[in-house]
C-alpha cells in the first residue's frame, strides 16, 4: 500500500527534490500543493532528485482546497512541531496522506485548528531546536509507516 506524501506550499527546491527521491525509494506518491517557492523545473530540484524525478508519481494541486476536493475520503495525517501526539502513534491505513507544511512556518493555523485530532509531531529533545529539516522529517515518518505495514 503506497503512502502519499503531501508538501503544502514547499519553499526549498532541494528539500522537495530529496523528498521526491525518498518517495520513489519508498514506493510513495508525492503530492505538491501550490504555490511553490521555486519553479518546478528548477535545476536544484532536479539535482536533489537526481535522474529519478521522471520515474516519480507527482500530483500537483492549485491550492489546499483543490487537494482536499481531489482526495475526498483520504486518511489525512498532519505533521507539525505543534502536534499533540507522537508520530509513532499514527495508524497507517489504505489511502493515508501525510501532510507536511512549508519550511518557514509549517502548516497554517486554521489547518492545525480544524484537524487538531489528526496532528502529530516528531519529538525534539533539545529546547534549542524548533523543528527538523523537512526532508528529514518526511523520511522519519514515511519509514515508520513502512515499518508498521511490514508487521
Amino acid at each position: 500500500m503506497p503512502l502519499n506524501i503531501v508538501l503544502f506550499e514547499p519553499e526549498i527546491p532541494n528539500n522537495t527534490g530529496n523528498i521526491g527521491r525518498l518517495a520513489l525509494a519508498s514506493g510513495s506518491n508525492l503530492h505538491l500543493v501550490k504555490p511553490f517557492g521555486f519553479e518546478i523545473d528548477d535545476t536544484r530540484l532536479k539535482r536533489a532528485g537526481l535522474d529519478y524525478w521522471q520515474h516519480l508519481n507527482v500530483i500537483i494541486y492549485d491550492n489546499i482546497d483543490h487537494f482536499f476536493k481531489e482526495n475526498k475520503g483520504g486518511h489525512f495525517i498532519f505533521l507539525s512541531s505543534h502536534g499533540n501526539k507522537d508520530y509513532w502513534n499514527i495508524t497507517f491505513k489504505e489511502n493515508t496522506f501525510l501532510i507536511f507544511g512549508k519550511e518557514s512556518i509549517g502548516l497554517p493555523k486554521y489547518i492545525k485548528e480544524i484537524f487538531s485530532a489528526k496532528l502529530y509531531k516528531i519529538p525534539i529533545y533539545n529546547e534549542n531546536i524548533r523543528s527538523l529539516n523537512l526532508a528529514n522529517a518526511v523520511g522519519i515518518v514515511v519509514y515508520e509507516g513502512l515499518k508498521q505495514q511490514m508487521k
